[in-house]
């Protein structure tokens, strides 16, 4: 693979220059909250800056504003020292910013090609946009099939396409919105070899993040807004985890209280008996595979992209193996990666939201009262801030929305939950809150079966883990190296 050579951009640009990015006392309302109360960031060409904070701490709507999205009440967006205003993100591609959207801003029903050639000018010719897809590829290693529909790609895949997109045009600066949330770790690693090499050569990327090991790992400074305000800025190099995370909070996060797991029970809840189950291009992912899960234990997979995702679909009956049989509980909740294709409806209610939970099942009048009640309910135990039952589960932070359609899945006690990714977008201290709760479901005697891209996660949380390699289903224990032998095939011995 060739490396990022940086011929777009400036090279060896000194940092001594004027910064590639900077937003003085920006300040944003939506009605009578105000979401940023005059903040102001400055990020450096040949850095990468890492923006931190809770859920609606403010982050991504600083980011829009830089993007052209959302147009500050007041403040100053500069580029490479110059004052400008964006009235839309064409105008911020103009001046060679790039965003890669948590929530991803692509056309399902169009190709990867004519994804990349929007936000472009002049006429679309597919050829030219393929071979400019491939000199993308050449250069940083990302490559999608140009002629692939976008609504048949993995959310790994569509993240892939709103990188290699950046890149097609030319963007200098790189604002990356929860970049890692659905990649696999060799993936995520990629990433960030290649976001370090665009800043090496000149670029500036700015790294929104709930994730703090990949901030203080990769970032070379850090701001940390809390509640709309800028609370921190610092070189990461001075900086700790627990310093960055009393910043976001306002004060330490409390350790969290240790939890005994009952005895597991001798019958098993779910069990997959010689199942095959292959993806929508042919290939096997798993072949005569079983594997059991009993009640109150809490299960995690482990795969390469793709097939974590079909094995936690076939377990939660929402697609069939191609052979084989699965015995489930009747009553599963299933917690999706994508939540904007498959869990919401953005345009509906929160409370219309909650009553999709039971799609297909109520019949009759629709008891509205109890939805509602049900949903402030969800709100208040799942802390969905500044949410209102009546409100567009759209108007929600992508944080948010995940801990609607956790509390959905969650209130009413099902016998088993499958949950893929289910931290996704959400702050270290809700996410710690997620961890807490499913332990708590666990030990209520609910099988909890779910997939990380985050191995850490994997680990902390899991009583044991399933491993999906070469066709079979390996149960194993929740340790870092051991997941990682049984994933690549490798044995103790290193064989």
């Amino acid at each position: 693979m060739k490396e990022f050579h940086g011929a777009e951009i400036e090279r060896q640009v000194s940092r001594a220059d004027k910064p590639a990015l900077e937003l003085e006392q920006i300040t944003k309302r939506f009605g009578t909250l105000t979401a940023l109360d005059s903040v102001s960031l400055s990020v450096k060409r040949g850095t990468v800056h890492a923006l931190l904070g809770e859920n609606g701490a403010g982050k991504t709507t600083l980011m829009r504003v830089a993007f052209g999205m959302l147009q500050p009440d007041s403040g100053t967006v500069r580029v490479r020292g110059r004052t400008v205003t964006f009235a839309s993100p064409a105008d911020a591609i103009d001046h060679r910013l790039g965003m890669v959207h948590q929530q991803f801003a692509l056309v399902p029903a169009m190709s990867v090609a004519e994804n990349v050639a929007l936000g472009g000018k002049g006429r679309y010719r597919f050829k030219s946009t393929a071979e400019l897809i491939r000199s993308v590829s050449d250069r940083t290693g990302l490559w999608l099939d140009p002629s692939l529909t976008v609504a048949t790609l993995t959310s790994a895949d569509r993240q892939k396409l709103e990188i290699i997109r950046s890149f097609a045009h030319d963007a200098e600066t790189l604002i990356l919105d929860e970049p890692t949330a659905v990649l696999a770790q060799s993936d995520a690693h990629e990433l960030f070899r290649q976001l370090r090499l665009f800043a090496d050569l000149g670029g500036a990327v700015v790294l929104i993040t709930h994730k703090l090991r990949d901030a203080t790992r990769h970032a070379d400074e850090v701001t940390v807004l809390r509640a709309g305000r800028n609370i921190l800025t610092s070189r990461m190099d001075v900086s700790t985890e627990g310093a960055l995370t009393t910043a976001m909070l306002g004060q330490p996060l409390k350790k969290t209280s240790a939890f005994s797991r009952p005895s597991r029970s001798s019958v098993p809840l779910i069990v997959l008996k010689d199942v095959t189950i292959t993806s929508s291009s042919g290939v096997d992912r798993v072949r005569n595979a079983n594997a059991e899960v009993y009640p109150g234990e809490i299960v995690g997979v482990a795969a390469l992209e793709g097939a974590a995702s079909e094995l936690l679909r076939v377990i939660a009956g929402r697609i069939s193996p191609v052979t084989g049989s699965v015995s489930r509980p009747e009553k599963i909740g299933f917690v999706p990666e994508d939540r904007q294709r498959d869990a919401i409806i953005s345009s509906l209610s929160l409370a219309e939201n909650v009553a999709l939970r039971d799609a297909g099942v109520l019949g009759g009048l629709m008891p509205w009262p109890d939805i509602r009640e049900h949903t402030t309910a969800i709100i208040d135990e799942f802390d969905i801030r500044g949410a209102q039952p009546g409100i567009a589960a759209g108007n929600l932070s992508g944080g948010n929305q995940q801990r609607l359609v956790l509390g959905r899945e969650l209130y009413d006690n099902p016998s088993a939950i499958v949950l893929e990714n289910p931290t996704q977008g959400l702050d270290v201290l809700a996410a710690a809150s997620i961890h807490t709760r499913l332990r708590t479901v666990r030990n209520s005697g609910t099988s909890i079966v779910f997939y990380s891209s985050d191995i850490d996660e994997l680990v902390e949380l899991s009583d044991r883990v399933l491993v999906v390699t070469n066709g079979n289903i390996v149960s194993v224990d929740a340790d870092r190296e051991t997941i990682g032998r049984t994933l690549l095939g490798v044995d103790g011995a290193g064989n």
